[in-house]
């Protein structure tokens, strides 16, 4: 599950020398009062590719999907990591293509991207079917999303309208993530999960039709495409995911593992050395100079990490221990849209006051004490008791953080590179939940095995004979004895989804500075200002 707002990998000013990219838009259109409406029409005008919908209504579908194509609990992540890997790796690379390409020409070939492969996962039959769709829907995500946050961070100048602009973004963020988890949980339970999928056809095609009419083709700038780049990137997080999910089922020793992790090494170094040498590299390094902007994409690579894990296990609970239907599952979740959408307020109404720090220490502790709290789940535990409170507390926290994250990525970035700017915390975001989830899924792989043979041992001893037949045909122990097995790993997998916060938490303490320069932007009280100083 992406949580909190996207962002783009888009470079572009659209103030600059070019028409305004919103047909029969007037110049002071986007500002004032309207920047609800900007911000919501900028939201609805995104493929749901990258976006909170489209993750929180696969999510829910999980365990249908795995019972349906056979997935193990591990190799179900990539369900999730083939999306958001792709998505990640080629956002910026996206990006680039609309300025060049033209932004309403790469938005629509995105959209059709991202429509053809639901279909195709639709229709799947077999695991790698579907994987390889949600890998291409991630492509397509990846060039059509490049849109929406640029346009806010050059439409709206640093101050009260751009904190209320990401405020009122985050917010419709969190609400499309509620509109994901209950149309997800509703199309699972009513038809099928295939129908996750088929929803966005006609969606998408809608959009394509749409696109036209309410959108002008941006002024093309000259440039080139650091596909070099972008591979590297992209091959080397696939790589060293593959080698975190293949160590949890072959364990540490295994030669493919070691392989893996030794071709992301490699992949990896060579992207470094590529963006160093690069004319005009997908990943400007000069915006890692910056020690608050460095330490808001360590925390926002640091939160995603344990989110995506955080969702994809409770998902999992609830459903398989709980047994609530997809739609009760959707309905369980929404009080965590509830506490993102009151955290992202009071972050932006005392960010010109308080500066980032503060929100940044206090989110990420929040979320360390939500994660640690979800340490003692068991299959005893109850909804009220070891789900909600925690995910309250975590959904508090991380929404602290949403906006803040944002706006530190992007003060004092030149216009120019705002898009920039935001694309790379957008994909920190994504190749960090691909990563962590990756992580908390070996860790779950092996507490679930251990704990697997005991229960075994004893389901051995105590089990009916009808229970051990049933078993013999599954191969799935039956509750309470698979129960215990699927919370013990869960449990276990919090414990570093509870240090990725902690690294967040610390980040924020050590690095981001309170500086007068920022106090100053958020209040929109600094002269025009170039970037930001270290």
């Amino acid at each position: 599950m992406a949580g909190g707002p996207s962002s783009t990998g888009s470079r572009t000013d659209p103030t600059q020398g070019s028409p305004s990219p919103w047909r029969g838009a007037s110049p002071c259109w986007a500002h004032g009062v309207s920047v609800g409406q900007a911000a919501s029409s900028i939201r609805n005008l995104r493929t749901h590719g990258g976006t909170l919908p489209d993750a929180t209504i696969v999510n829910i579908a999980l365990p249908h999907i795995q019972d349906a194509l056979e997935f193990s609990t591990t190799d179900l992540t990539w369900v999730v990591s083939a999306y958001t890997l792709t998505f990640g790796g080629l956002l910026l690379l996206g990006g680039r293509a609309g300025d060049i390409l033209g932004r309403r020409r790469v938005f629509m070939t995105g959209i059709l991207v991202f429509t053809l492969a639901s279909l195709l996962g639709g229709f799947a039959q077999e695991p790698w079917q579907l994987l390889a769709a949600r890998a291409l829907q991630g492509v397509g995500g990846a060039i059509a999303s490049p849109t929406s946050l640029a346009l806010i961070t050059t439409t709206f100048p640093e101050g009260p309208e751009r904190n209320r602009a990401f405020g009122v973004f985050a917010a419709v963020s969190a609400g499309g993530g509620a509109i994901g988890l209950l149309a997800g949980g509703m199309l699972t339970e009513w038809l099928d999960w295939r129908w996750v999928l088929f929803v966005n056809v006609p969606i998408g095609i809608l959009i394509a039709f749409l696109t036209p009419l309410y959108i002008s083709e941006s002024k093309r700038h000259p440039g080139r495409f650091d596909i070099a780049g972008a591979l590297t990137s992209t091959l080397g997080m696939a790589s060293l995911v593959y080698g975190f999910i293949r160590a949890s089922e072959e364990g540490w020793r295994d030669n493919v593992t070691l392989g893996s992790f030794g071709a992301a090494i490699v992949l990896l170094l060579a992207f470094a050395l590529i963006e160093s040498r690069a004319k005009e590299p997908i990943t400007p390094l000069k915006m890692f100079a910056d020690r608050n902007r460095s330490g808001s994409y360590v925390i926002m690579l640091s939160l995603a990490a344990a989110m995506f894990g955080m969702f994809f296990f409770i998902v999992l609970f609830v459903q398989n221990v709980l047994n609530y239907t997809p739609i009760e599952a959707g309905l369980a979740f929404l009080p965590v849209t509830v506490a993102i959408v009151a955290g992202a307020g009071i972050s932006q109404r005392l960010l010109p006051v308080l500066g980032p720090k503060p929100f940044m220490v206090t989110g990420s502790a929040i979320v360390a004490l939500g994660l640690g709290w979800q340490t003692l789940i068991s299959p005893d535990s109850s909804y009220a008791g070891g789900v909600l409170g925690p995910m309250m507390l975590f959904g508090f926290g991380m929404g602290l953080n949403f906006v803040t994250l944002t706006l530190t990525a992007v003060s004092g970035v030149a216009q120019h590179e705002a898009g920039a700017a935001s694309g790379l915390l957008n994909a920190t975001q994504q190749v960090g939940g691909s990563l962590g989830l990756s992580i908390l899924t070996t860790v779950f792989g092996t507490a679930s095995r251990d704990e697997g043979k005991e229960q075994m041992a004893d389901f051995m001893a105590n089990a009916s004979p009808e229970q051990k037949a049933a078993f013999a045909k599954s191969g799935e122990l039956p509750a309470p004895w698979g129960h215990e097995v699927l919370a013990q790993g869960i449990s276990t997998a919090f414990i570093p989804a509870v240090a990725m916060a902690l690294l967040a938490l610390v980040t924020a303490v050590v690095l981001v500075r309170v500086r007068k320069s920022d106090l100053d932007a958020l209040s929109g009280t600094a002269s025009a200002a170039g970037p930001a100083g270290g």
